[in-house]
Formats: structure tokens, C-alpha cells, sequence
């Protein structure tokens, strides 16, 4: 079974603080542990809400809303890892995306790389990893959307693909199969889905390989501590 451990964004995020390199060294070895089993899927970090662009589609119109901003609707039903030129051009595609879908929101943000955490210098013009977040609506939390509107998706995404911009796509099962773990001085309270709302930006995530939901809880006790101890993490069921 594939899960994504998904923590949210806190104040030091927001306000563009690179997480202490000791952090960082702990998180990378935790998720070496299962890198090094094959069970660590993907993973990444995003900076703050100033660095990312929500897109609103209502009747045909698209409406952009640049960032700094707080949470309203959180709730993913898909992520979309892109590396593009610019972040026009992740928008862009983001666009295309959300005309797609009709009514709805998509979040795009920038990816933290190794440089913008201080592990390397930043190389001469690469290429910018953006997270498209395809928000959750009525359809995907009862299960899933139409076999049209799917396959539009996937056309499009095998465009992207053709074009080298989609570097992974991962879908998640409604939130009503997920647990929301809050963790304050390393202590937890659980709560059942499904998830009316979320409205706590996504941080970061990551997908692994695990056996069963009692392992991905012990895992995340793990990942909060490295993380603070304090902060709410989303555990998704993947497609």
C-alpha cells in the first residue's frame, strides 16, 4: 500500500526560513532508511505561500491569486510534480489543467531544492520543480470523477509528459480512507476522515511503501518529532 504523509505548513515556513541543517540531516536520514528498501516513493518540500499562485476556475474564467496567502480549501486530490523554465510556464500549464476540470481550484508552488535549504550552491540557471495541487471536490471524495473527464486528464498529462515537463503525477483516495494526525510537544490526537475541509497549506510530503495504515501512524510519530513535534500531518491512501 502506497501513502502519502503529508505535514503542513507552519510560521517558519511562511516566513522563509530554511529549517535548521540539523533538520534536514535527520529528515534525510530518515528517508534514506527506506530509500534504501525501495520503499520511499517521492518527496518534496515547498517553499512559502509568497512563491505559489492558486488558480480559481468559476463559468469558464480563471482568477489568479498570487501569494502570500493563507489556507481555504487544502484538500488535494492530486499532486503534479512539473519542472518547467519559468513559473509562467507552470501556470500555464496549471491553466490548461484547470480548464479541463470546470469549476475548481489548483495551487501551483515552488519545490525546494538542495540549494534553497543550503546543501549545495545553486547551479547556473536551472530548471524550476514546480507542485501543481489538484484541490479535492465533491466528485473525487465520492471517488472519483468521470471517465471523460479522466481521460482529458490523461491526454494532457501525456502531452506534458511528451514535453518533458511531468516528472510524476500521484492521485489519492478520498479523504474519508485518510487520518489526521495533530501533534503538539510530540503528543497525538487522531482524527477519522473524511475531511469536510483542510485549510492548513501543504509543507511538504512524502509517499511510501508500507504494509498497512498502523505503520504509516508509527512513522509519522517519527517524522513529527524531526519536525518539531508540533504540527498537524495529513496520511493519504494513494490511487
Amino acid at each position: 500500500m502506497r501513502f502519502m504523509i503529508m505535514h503542513k505548513n507552519d510560521a517558519n515556513t511562511e516566513a522563509g526560513h530554511p529549517p535548521p541543517i540539523e533538520v534536514v540531516h535527520k529528515m534525510g536520514a530518515f528517508i534514506g532508511e527506506y530509500a534504501a528498501t525501495g520503499r520511499f516513493i517521492d518527496g518534496a518540500g515547498l517553499a512559502a505561500s509568497k512563491t505559489r499562485t492558486r488558480l480559481v476556475f468559476r463559468d469558464g474564467q480563471c482568477t489568479a491569486e498570487q501569494g502570500p496567502y493563507g489556507g481555504e480549501r487544502e484538500l488535494p486530490a492530486a499532486t503534479l510534480l512539473l519542472k518547467v523554465r519559468t513559473r509562467e510556464e507552470a501556470i500555464g500549464w496549471a491553466e490548461r489543467y484547470g480548464a479541463i476540470l470546470g469549476d475548481g481550484e489548483l495551487e501551483v508552488g515552488k519545490v525546494n531544492e538542495p540549494w534553497d535549504i543550503g546543501l549545495m550552491p545553486a547551479p547556473e540557471d536551472p530548471p524550476v520543480q514546480m507542485l501543481l495541487v489538484d484541490k479535492a471536490d465533491q466528485a473525487t471524495e465520492a471517488g472519483g470523477r468521470s471517465p471523460a473527464l479522466k481521460a482529458a486528464l490523461s491526454r494532457l498529462e501525456a502531452e506534458m509528459t511528451e514535453a518533458g515537463v511531468l516528472v510524476r503525477a500521484i492521485r489519492l483516495q478520498p479523504s474519508a480512507k485518510a487520518k489526521r494526525l495533530s501533534f503538539t510537544r510530540n503528543n497525538l490526537r487522531m482524527t477519522d476522515g473524511p475531511f469536510a475541509e483542510s485549510k492548513e497549506l501543504i509543507g511538504g510530503f512524502a509517499v511510501l511503501e508500507l504494509t498497512a495504515m498502523d505503520e504509516a501512524i508509527e512513522l509519522c510519530r517519527r517524522y513529527a518529532e524531526i519536525l518539531g513535534g508540533t504540527l498537524e500531518i495529513d496520511v493519504r491512501l494513494v490511487v
